[in-house]
C-alpha cells in the first residue's frame, strides 16, 4: 500500500434519491436494463441487516431489489443479495471483511475494518482484486461515503454513495484513480 494522504472525488451533486441514482447507472452502463427485473426482489432486509449488524444504504438495496448480481465490462463484480439468502448474506460481507483485515487495511492512515467507527465494509470487487468499501462514518448509511483500495495500492474516497460511484466511474465523470480503463457494458453473472 502507499503512505500518501487519501485524496477525495466529490460529485458535483450527491444523488440521495435511490430511483434517480439507479437511472443514472442504467444510463451509463449500456444493456444494463436488460437484466432488471420485472418486479422488485421481495428482500428481507430487516434479516440481512441484523445478521450485519448494520443498516445499508438505501441506494444499494433499490439496486439489488431491481437486479441480480452482475459484472460491468467484465472488471467490477456487484454481488447482491437474491431472494432466499437473507440468513446467509453476512457471511459474503464477512468473508471480504477477512480479506481487508489480513492484506489490505491501512491502520496507520484510519483505515479500519467495520464494525470498528467509521470502518470499512466491502460492497464490490474488480476482477484485480480492486476494493470498493463504504466508510461507515456518518450518522446514517445514507451519509456513508465510497473509499476505493486499488491493488497497485491507491487508496481514495468518493464522497457520495455506492450506486453514484458505479454511474459516474461508468459515464467518464469520475476520475478512476488506480484503477484501470474498462468498457462499461454489463454482463450477468
Amino acid at each position: 500500500m502507499t503512505d500518501d494522504p487519501i485524496e477525495t472525488q466529490t460529485p458535483k451533486r450527491r444523488i440521495t434519491d435511490p430511483k434517480e441514482a439507479l437511472l443514472a447507472l442504467e444510463r451509463a452502463v449500456p444493456g444494463l436494463v436488460d437484466h432488471r427485473r420485472s418486479a422488485p426482489a421481495p428482500l428481507d432486509w430487516a434479516l440481512v441487516e441484523e445478521n450485519l449488524g448494520t443498516a445499508l444504504p438505501s441506494d444499494y438495496k433499490y439496486l439489488a431489489e431491481w437486479y441480480p448480481t452482475f459484472a460491468i465490462g467484465d472488471y467490477i463484480l456487484v454481488g447482491l443479495p437474491e431472494p432466499g439468502d437473507e440468513p446467509h448474506v453476512h457471511r459474503g460481507f464477512q468473508s471480504t471483511l477477512d480479506v481487508l483485515v489480513d492484506a489490505w487495511l491501512e491502520p496507520d492512515l484510519g483505515l479500519l475494518a467495520y464494525p470498528a467507527p467509521g470502518g470499512l465494509l466491502p460492497w464490490s470487487e474488480s476482477d484485480e482484486s480492486d476494493k470498493f468499501m463504504w466508510s461507515t462514518a456518518g450518522g446514517t448509511p445514507q451519509e456513508w461515503f465510497v473509499t476505493v483500495a486499488g491493488r497497485g495500492g491507491a487508496w481514495w474516497h468518493y464522497a457520495g454513495g455506492a450506486v453514484q460511484f458505479l454511474a459516474e466511474l461508468c459515464d467518464g465523470t469520475l476520475e478512476p484513480w488506480g484503477l484501470r480503463i474498462f468498457d462499461p457494458e454489463a454482463t450477468p453473472c
